[in-house]
Order: C-alpha cells, then structure tokens, then sequence
C-alpha cells in the first residue's frame, strides 16, 4: 500500500473513532438525562413533613450526581443509587421510578410514603437492594418483583401491603434477606421460599397469615432469622425446624401452634440466641436443653400449656436479657422453694432486663436474694404466682426497675418504706395482696409513677399527701382498704391522671375537695363506699373527660353540676345510679301551716330550655304527654350531636325543624358523624350499611314522632320503647322483644 493510501485509510480510522467517541458520549448524556427526569419525576409526587426540604437541590440546571442522596457510578454517567430514608418524605412513589435502569440500591425506609408500589419497579433488573420500611405502603406486591433476580435485600416491613405473598419469589435466587413483617399479608407461607437457598433472613411476622409453617422450610441451610410471629398459623411445627442447626433466632409467638416442645432443642439449635414462643398453646415441660445455651439472650414461653418444674442449669446464662415463662402451670421442685431458687440462679444473669413468672403456681417467698438481680432490671413480673411472706427491703437494689407486679398473691407484713429509692419506677401493682399498715410516705418520691394500684389490702391510715408529687401519673388505685382521713387535696391536683381514680371501699370522711376539678382528663371516678361527707363540688363539672362517676353509699348532699344536656335530664339516685329523669322540669312544694298538707304549684314550673313542650308555655299542666317530648329531644340530641340550644338554631329554626327537615331520605346528613364509624355490632362483626342506616332512621323517627307540637300527636312513651328495643335487637342481632318486653319501661322520676 502506498504512503497515499495508508494516510488515507488512517485518516478514515481517526473519523470513525471520533465519531464512535461521540455517539458514546451522545448516549452517555441521553442516559444522564433518562435517569435526571426520572428523579424529577420521583420528586413531582413528594413533599415534606420536615423543617427543611431535602428535595430543594434537585434543580434541574444541576447534575444529578450532585442531588441529596443521589450516587452516581464512577464516570457519573449513570445513577446508581437512591438514598432518602428518614428524610420524612410524604406521597407516593413515581412510575418513572422504573426508568433507573442502573439503579443497585433503592433506600427509602423510614418516611411517610404512601399508595401502591409501582409495577414498573420490576424494570430495576440491577436492583440489588430495596427498602421500603416504616412507611405506609398500600396494595399488593407488583407481579413482576421477582423479575429483580439480582436482589439480595427485600425489606418493606411495617406497611400496609395485602394480598398473598406471591409463589415465584424463588426466582429471587440470589437473596439473602426477605422482611415483609408488619404488613396485612393473608394466604399461606408459600412453600416455593424454601428454593432460595441463599436466605439468611426471613421475616414474615405481624401479618393475616394461616395455614401450617411448611417443612421444606427447613431446606434453607444458611437461615438464621425465622419469625413468624403474630400470625395465624396451625398446626405442629415441624420435627425438620428444630433442626435448622443455623438459626440464631427461632420466633413463632402469638400463633395457634401446639404439640410439645423438645427437650433437646438447645442441642439441635445450638447457636440460638433468641427462643420467642409466647401466646401458643405448646406443651410439654421447658426444655431443659435451653438452659445450656450459655450466650443465649432472650427465652420466651409465656402464656402456653407448660408444666413441670424449672429445669437446672439457669444459673449459666451471663448474657440472658429477657426470661418470660409467665402463665403456664410451672410449679416447685418436691419440697424445694421454685420461686427461690429462679431468683437465685438468676443472679448470675447480669444483663437480665426482663423477668416474668407471673401467672404460674410457684409458691413460696420472695428470697433476700432479689435484690441482686440484674442492675439492669426494668420489669419484674410475680403477680399471681402463690406468693407469700413479706416484700423484702432489698428490692429496692434494683435501682433500674421501671415495673413492679406483685399483685394477686398472698403477699402480708407492710411496704417497706425502701421502695422509695426505685425513683425509675412507672408502674407499681400491689393490688389484691394482704399488705397491712401504713402507706410509706417514701413513695411519693417515685414521681415517674404512671400506675399505682394498692387496692385489695388492709392498708390503714392516710393518703400520703405528698402522691402530689406523681405529676406522670395516669391511673391510681387504692380501693378496697382501710384508709380514713380525708381525701388530701394535693392528690387531686395530678392534671396528667387520665383513666382512673379510684378511693372507693375504704373509710374516708369528710368533704370532697373542690380540687377534683383540676382532674380534667381522667375517664373514671370511683368514690363510694366510704365516710364523705358534705355537698358535691360543684368543680366536677371540669371534669370534662369523665364517662364513669360513683359517689354512691357516702353522705354526700347537694345537686350533681354538669349532667347530661341542659375515683340535669340524666339524674342520679341515692346510690348516685344514673336515670332519665324530668328533663329538668320540676315542680315547686310549698310548705303549710301543720293543719294543711304541703300542695305543687303549676304556677312555678322550671325547667331546661330546649327540653320543655310548647304547651307548657301556655299554662298546660304537666303530663305524660310532655315528659314523652322531652325524651324525644334527648333522643335526637344524642343522635345528632347537637343540642336544642345550639348556636345554629337562630330565629324559627330549632333542633326539631332542622332535623325534620332532612328526615328520612338525608337523614345522614344530621347524625353525629362519629355514629356513621361505628358499625359493628356487640360481637365486633360488621352491620350491613342498609341495616344500620334504617336503624338510624327508625331512631330518629322515633325523636320526631315524640318531639310533635301537638300532645296529641305524639307517640306513647311505650311505643317508643318497642321501637327502640326492635333496633336494639336488630343491632345486636337478638330475637325480637317479648310481650313483656315491650311493656317492662319504667322511668325513674325525681321531682
């Protein structure tokens, strides 16, 4: 070849490879800008609950290698991974989402992400890592997810994703974890999972699950993680299971799994350090096996069918953190204290932080030797264990306790006043116990107190009044005692106490404190059975959130303040039990000289506004007539959430117009919203929509039909309550009332 043409043939080379060097360039940013508008996309359907928008960097005049969690590959020429977890991102995920096509890891656990995955995350073939954790993910699983054969994470626990968990998941072949935990999954374990031979985790726990857990399960020669718990699985577990010499963690609790456990699971199981099989009904005897795994870390048999004794050998578990053996039938060895030696050999267990034998017929004492648990102790568990003898002082070492039940025993002697150093402690139960003498005023240096309940005693003597320094508590209870004195005013001065207060059937006296009006979140108030005396404070009325009062069996005077309507048409008797009473109206006795007998004067009827009948207005006597239209406007104001002197009911509008006006075809659009939530019957199971709408509508017609202007025109007081016994019985799915059903109304009037 001449000089000529090798210059031109090397020319042509150097135009072809510039050119090749081009269209490679060319495509390189054509994929940069694939992959740029798809992130755009992503960001189109998100927002941000945070301080600060993470998403503010993604300009599109920038380069996406230099958004907030976007990783390019090395020539930033493609995205290659997506991280944005817990940057509390609201919305849904884009479709466009599948466009990444270089994408290897997609992280976007822990936001508030909503809506369905889209089908076409199945396009991310290089996917080799997917979180979509603790957000709100709906819908079923894409059917092409296991098109992502490259997976070796797949993590979408704590979600709301349905539906059965699809066969073909063993396409995944090379994936090591599978979390689907805490979502609404139903069908069965499907059987095709045991084929990814290369698992080390799978969690399926907290679902809809049923059926068996399968045996092939069992093939999965690497796995270390199997939770199946909170499920609603049958049957045996497999003899093969026990065998899984890899598992670290084995938890199947909260199931409806039964047969005996083996003895020797600790010696098939040999490197298991968390044993979950709580709330099953297992039986047998603890396996003694268990007790040799000297690194194992937490043991739960809780709430089964075991019996027998504590197997030997407890005392050699340094790293135990949680012994949960509560509610089976394990009791004491021969002649020996059970209760004893578990507390003795658990000394031994530095790292223990939960201990729990409650509910198991354990007899004996409680040993000195308590007191050298774990320092780490948060909860200890005895209630209901047979329990005798008297609290040790040296309970009091467990300086970490946060809960302490010793409740349902027979626990004697008094409190020992050193229970006032476990300042950690929230949670107090002596209830139900023979405890006597005096409540030690040391613990009302427990101000992280949430519950106390001392209640079932013999505690005599005052209410310490320094419990005013439970500033966290949310329910005490001292019922059931022998306590006098007053009720000191600084106990009632707790605005943090929300559920219950209740001082009942102890020996009390003296006036209610005025400050029980402080107590404006607490839902139940029992103070009966004692000494009180005086009128009721009127200060209940703060009392806002209060559903149960009892006052009854005192010598307490004085009207009720704040009762229905207008620990007044609603009226309480002498046992302060509730009744309907005269709607308010009330007639006036008018004392006579000894020869003349006292007479009502219909010239000075009283009554609630709102509740009165028109009539009454126009000098008409009292009558069933009346009392039967007062009902009625109780009636539809409890239906309605709306009372006869409602702001909106101006000028000639009232409660009964305005619901007449929307009766019956809308009568939906006048009820309490909260009452179109609720419907379920007393069993839980759902009422069909129709069913539940007529027994509404047949409510309020019952309202109206006794709310008419006319006395004539309303119906008897007992057709209303036929009427309202077949919606009864309707909802709660009874037989139709008898005959003498229909005719049993009584009301209780107090005039």
């Amino acid at each position: 070849m001449s000089s000529s043409s090798s210059l031109k043939f090397a020319l042509v080379l150097f135009i072809l490879y510039f050119k090749c060097l081009f269209l490679s360039i060319e495509s390189q940013t054509s994929s940069l800008v694939t992959d740029k508008e798809a992130l755009l996309s992503f960001k189109s359907q998100i927002t941000t609950s945070g301080p600060l928008n993470p998403l503010s960097q993604w300009e599109p005049n920038l380069s996406p290698c230099n958004w907030t969690g976007v990783v390019c590959n090395g020539r930033r020429t493609r995205v290659v991974a997506l991280n944005l977890s817990g940057l509390h991102l609201q919305g849904s995920i884009s479709p466009h989402i599948g466009n990444l096509s270089f994408l290897r890891s997609l992280l976007l656990q822990e936001n508030q992400l909503s809506g369905p995955l889209p089908d076409q995350m199945g396009n991310l073939f290089r996917l080799r890592e997917l979180n979509l954790s603790q957000n709100s993910l709906n819908g079923v699983l894409p059917s092409n997810i296991s098109k992502l054969t490259e997976l070796r994470v797949l993590d979408l626990t704590t979600n709301r994703i349905t539906g059965a968990i699809p066969t073909d998941l063993d396409r995944l072949v090379n994936l090591q974890v599978l979390n689907l935990g805490k979502n609404l999954f139903t069908g069965t374990i499907p059987a095709s999972i045991a084929n990814i031979t290369s698992l080390d985790t799978l969690s399926l726990g907290t679902n809809n699950l049923t059926g068996t857990i399968p045996t092939e399960l069992s093939r999965l020669g690497k796995l270390t993680v199997l939770d199946l718990t909170i499920n609603h699985l049958t049957g045996t577990v497999p003899a093969s299971i026990y065998n899984m010499s890899s598992l670290v963690v084995l938890a199947l609790a909260s199931n409806h799994l039964w047969g005996r456990l083996p003895y020797d699971v600790g010696v098939t199981l040999p490197n298991l350090l968390v044993f979950n099989f709580c709330f099953n009904q297992f039986t047998g005897g603890i396996p003694g096996s268990l007790h040799n795994l000297t690194n194992i870390k937490v043991i739960r048999m809780a709430q089964n069918r075991l019996v027998g004794t504590v197997p030997p050998g407890l005392g050699n578990l340094p790293f135990l953190e949680m012994y949960n053996i509560g509610y089976n039938t394990i009791v004491s060895t021969g002649d020996d204290d059970g209760l004893q030696y578990i507390i003795t050999s658990l000394t031994n267990s530095s790292r223990l932080k939960f201990l729990a034998l409650d509910g198991n017929p354990l007899g004996g004492v409680i040993p000195e030797s308590v007191g050298n648990l774990s320092k780490v102790l948060e909860k200890l568990y005895m209630g209901q264990s047979r329990i005798s003898g008297n609290i040790p002082p040296s309970i009091a070492q467990l300086s970490g306790l946060t809960l302490l039940n010793l409740s349902y025993n027979s626990i004697s002697g008094e409190i020992p006043p050193e229970m006032g150093k476990l300042v950690e402690l929230q949670v107090l139960d002596l209830a139900r116990n023979q405890i006597s003498g005096r409540i030690p005023s040391n613990l009302g240096d427990l101000q992280q107190l949430n519950h106390i309940d001392l209640s079932g005693n013999q505690l005599v003597g005052q209410i310490p009044s320094n419990f005013q320094n439970f500033q966290k508590l949310l329910s005490m209870d001292l019922s059931n005692n022998r306590l006098n004195g007053s009720i000191p005013r600084e106990i009632l001065n707790l605005p943090s106490l929300s559920t219950v207060l209740n001082l009942s059937k102890n020996s009390l006296d003296g006036p209610i404190p005025e400050e029980i009006g402080i107590l404006k979140s607490v839902v139940a108030i029992d103070l009966s059975m004692n000494h009180l005396s005086g009128n009721i404070p009127s200060s209940i009325k703060d009392c806002i959130s209060l559903e149960e009062l009892s006052m009854a069996y005192n010598m307490l005077s004085g009207p009720v303040p704040g009762a229905i309507g207008e620990p007044s048409n609603i009226l309480l008797d002498e046992d302060m039990t509730a009744k309907v009473g005269d709607f308010g109206l009330a007639r006036l006795l008018m004392e006579k000289s000894s020869d003349q007998p006292s007479i009502s004067s219909t010239n000075a009827l009283k009554g609630s506004v709102g509740y009165i009948p028109p009539e009454y207005g126009l000098g008409g006597k009292a009558s069933t007539a009346g009392d039967v239209y007062s009902f009625g406007v109780m009636l539809l104001e409890l239906f309605t959430g709306k009372n006869p002197t409602h702001e909106s009911f101006v000028g000639e509008l009232s409660l009964i117009k305005w619901t007449q006006s929307a009766f019956p075809s809308n009568v939906n659009q006048i009820l309490d919203p909260e009452l179109l939530l609720l419907q379920h019957d007393t069993n839980g199971q759902p009422i069909n929509p129709d069913t539940y709408h007529d027994c509404l509508t047949t409510i309020i017609g019952v309202g109206i039909s006794c709310s008419s202007v006319s006395p004539d025109g309303r119906i008897t007081m007992r057709d209303a309550l036929r009427k309202l016994k077949t919606v009864k019985n309707t909802l709660t799915n009874r037989s139709p009332p008898t005959e003498k059903e229909r005719g049993s109304f009584n009301p209780s009037y107090k005039l």
